[in-house]
């Protein structure tokens, strides 16, 4: 017998008839300064121009770079044959890192590895990640699919996101300006966002015996629904209020609340000397939460030390202008509050009632 690689669990056809299914989601999110280059093996990405029209004149520009993935959020979608909303999850969880450094995320590539050749789900997937970098007013630079059927089930898949980005040297925010008095303004989120799936998956599914169409009363959605809401996209917003003051030094500290919780990731971007005292009730923690916790009765710090609580994001402030910011971030839909300050104190961050 003559084994071809189709026979092996690749089809080259079906590979390709995907790839032209996915050309024209890509090409809508790119800009002028994608430099076009028809089958070439990497993307092109022009930073800067000499036409006044798209100049950006940097001095000393930093590039950023980040890479993560969804996790097991993904066996919920394979779960429930919805494909597309992981992809915004993909650019979300990456564009939402590089902006804490108060870069302008440029351009976006993904990696997605299959079972088998599948068209229709890559073009599903590829138009979730397409739409997350409009949202995030990123190009869509390029990627790889490599099917492995030896490797991944006939229907699962994983997917993985590299972001890059650009921030002026003296634009750089790393937590050094923080200081006693400084607020800390806690950006609403869209839900569970990408992390703690494990344990949710475990009191949802394992436990409470719950199934994707099941409607819940206190939510107002299915069970599927809610744990496929895709995480909130922060970066244009944070990058309009960074903009909104070019001269003064207002915005201290960013950070992107992923798995560890509020604590563990805000923790990351207070200089020694400097506690954040954090004030719990101080937003309204979203229902899904609540909800995630009466299943598993799991107890309350473990909630925090897991999921965002209903805050993805964080700004350390000067305390002058959070009312302003606020403000800012109102009018990109987001809502924020104060949830606590920064004092002096060795524990980088410490809870309040």
């Amino acid at each position: 017998m003559a084994w071809t690689y189709k026979q092996a669990g690749v089809d080259l056809d079906s590979y390709a008839q995907a790839m032209q299914r996915v050309a024209q989601l890509v090409r809508r999110t790119h800009s002028p300064r994608v430099v076009p280059w028809p089958g070439g093996f990497a993307g092109l990405f022009q930073l800067d121009f000499d036409c006044c029209l798209f100049s950006r004149n940097y001095r000393k520009p930093v590039l950023v770079a980040c890479a993560d993935g969804v996790g097991t959020k993904l066996l919920v979608a394979q779960r429930a044959g919805v494909h597309h909303s992981v992809g915004i999850d993909l650019v979300a969880m990456n564009v939402n890192d590089c902006v804490c450094t108060g870069a302008e995320p440029l351009f976006f590539l993904d990696y997605i590895a299959l079972g088998r050749d599948n068209p229709e789900l890559i073009e599903q997937l590829v138009q979730g990640i397409a739409q997350g970098c409009q949202q995030a007013d990123c190009a869509l630079l390029g990627g790889e699919t490599a099917v492995m059927p030896d490797l991944y089930g006939p229907d699962h898949y994983d997917l993985a996101g590299f972001c890059v980005g650009v921030v002026e040297q003296d634009r750089r925010i790393d937590g050094s300006a923080v200081a006693p008095g400084d607020v800390v303004l806690g950006i609403g989120s869209s839900g569970l966002h990408s992390n703690g799936y494990s344990l949710v998956r475990k009191v949802v599914f394992d436990h409470a015996g719950l199934d994707l169409e099941n409607h819940v009363p206190e939510l107002g959605t299915t069970v599927g629904e809610a744990l496929l809401e895709p995480t909130q996209i922060y970066a244009p917003a944070v990058r309009s209020v960074l903009a909104h003051y070019r001269v003064k030094s207002v915005v201290h500290a960013l950070a992107h609340i992923t798995g560890g919780g509020l604590a563990e990731n805000l923790a990351r971007v207070i200089p020694p000397g400097c506690q954040a005292v954090l004030r719990r009730g101080s937003w309204p923690v979203p229902p899904v939460f609540s909800w995630v916790q009466r299943l598993g009765e799991i107890e309350t710090e473990e909630m925090y030390r897991v999921f965002n609580m209903g805050v993805g994001f964080v700004l350390v402030v000067s305390p002058f202008y959070a009312s302003s910011i606020q403000h800012q971030l109102a009018q990109h839909q987001l809502p924020c509050w104060p949830i606590g300050e920064i004092r002096p104190g060795e524990e980088p961050v410490c809870w309040t009632e």
